[in-house]
């Protein structure tokens, strides 16, 4: 196994379960040699799924098969090193568990890792896996991405599908990467969506959307103009409602009314039976979602895939650029009225993408008071690859993502 640091190989904080590996691929292919840490609300076979809780996890059948996304990795040559933690459901941006701890954050120990796909992501920003396979609903994966300056990927919704996976909010529910390059991030991706050759290039206009980066900390806003001077393709300014796409507290408060109405339909039954089985935090969010305003939530469903379509026209040609959250990851033992300020902050940033249904990458572009953060890119339906390569070529001291190469991480 490449890469694994003594010190946390076996952190129980990380892993739910490790191995060497804990199976094997399932075929040669151009992963060979690669190990993934699978979050833990994907099947694995041999394993029950555990969703970041342990009553759940005793309670769940052992898995005969590998869910769709990941099986693909094993038929690639990857094999799983081990499942990792996530916050409870997924329901939460934090990377805190109550149950199993906090996992390390792999750039800055002094500060929250990103949550949910908390595992994956410290897993491969130490070492111990080249890729981590998690899962974006409202920034899952783009959020720890950017805590720990690592890549990550939140797929096209319904590109790659989620059989095997256990559901958030299915309206918005993708699978993701997290990886320490872009030709890695690049390479799980062509394993999972295989690229035609003959596919188009992209000639997209890269814009700056006004409204989202007027949400980031000062510090960051002037790390962002900083950055973005530095390109050496043309950016132009864009406002949002200019395009017709609803303002980002809308957007925000339509994701948030669908996604609770979803979450409590998957997992509402569940959380009954079991009183007293969850975290304080995260159960607080499940009864929220009771609270909701019904009439509000049924037109907030009533409405997506209205509200969808416009944002994916204003997109046609555009790519948008700011940064992935409104700064560096908070501290370790920030309290929970901060980070719940945190949390809204942020999915006002990441709404766009998973009301949108598109793809959107983070890369690490950015240091801001010493911890990274940052810059995303978010395209139209489909565009996941050539948003990679694009933020590939805003940092060429990362490597050169045009064709994809794993050699960099063995």
């Amino acid at each position: 196994m490449h890469g694994v640091r003594n010190g946390h190989d076996v952190d129980p904080t990380v892993w739910r379960a490790v191995g060497a590996p804990l199976v094997a691929a399932t075929a040669a292919g151009p992963l060979d040699g690669l190990t993934v840490a699978v979050k833990d609300l994907y099947a694995v076979p041999g394993q029950p799924v555990g969703a970041g809780n342990p009553t759940y996890l005793r309670e769940a059948p052992v898995e005969t098969e590998a869910a769709a996304a990941l099986g693909a990795l094993l038929a690639a040559g990857a094999s799983i090193r081990g499942i990792a933690r996530t916050d409870e459901f997924a329901y939460n941006l934090t990377g805190r568990n109550a149950h199993h701890g906090t996992p390390p954050n792999s750039a800055v120990p002094t500060r929250l890792p990103g949550g949910s796909s908390s595992g994956s992501a410290s897993a491969v920003g130490l070492g111990m896996a080249e890729i981590g396979i998690g899962t974006d609903t409202a920034g899952s994966v783009r959020v720890p991405a950017s805590y720990q300056g690592l890549w990550g990927l939140r797929t096209t919704h319904g590109t790659v599908p989620r059989d095997g996976l256990l559901p958030l909010a299915p309206s918005f529910d993708t699978v993701g990467w997290l990886t320490r390059t872009p030709e890695v991030l690049l390479a799980a991706l062509g394993a999972t969506v295989p690229h035609p050759s003959d596919g188009p290039e992209d000639a997209t206009v890269l814009v700056v959307p006004e409204e989202l980066v007027a949400l980031v900390e000062p510090d960051t806003a002037r790390a962002f103009t900083a950055f973005v001077e530095t390109l050496d393709e043309p950016v132009a300014s864009v406002r949002l409602r200019d395009l017709g796409v609803p303002d980002a507290t809308a957007l925000q408060e339509q994701m948030r009314l669908v996604q609770a109405a979803e979450a409590l339909a998957a997992h509402g039954p569940w959380i009954d039976a079991h009183p007293g089985a969850m975290s304080t935090v995260v159960g607080d969010r499940f009864r929220a979602a009771r609270a909701n305003d019904p009439d509000a939530t049924a037109d907030a469903v009533a409405h997506l895939d209205e509200v969808r379509a416009t944002i994916r026209r204003a997109l046609d040609g555009r790519t948008l650029l700011f940064p992935t959250v409104p700064g560096p990851a908070p501290l370790l033992h920030a309290d929970t009225a901060a980070l719940e300020g945190t949390r809204t902050a942020t999915t006002a940033m990441t709404a766009l993408a998973s009301v949108g249904g598109l793809p959107a990458v983070s890369a690490p572009a950015m240091t801001v008071d010493g911890a990274p953060v940052g810059v995303c890119l978010v395209g139209g339906p489909g565009t996941d690859r050539a948003l990679v390569i694009r933020a590939g070529s805003m940092l060429p001291d990362q490597a050169a993502p045009g064709l994809p190469t794993v050699s960099v991480v063995r």
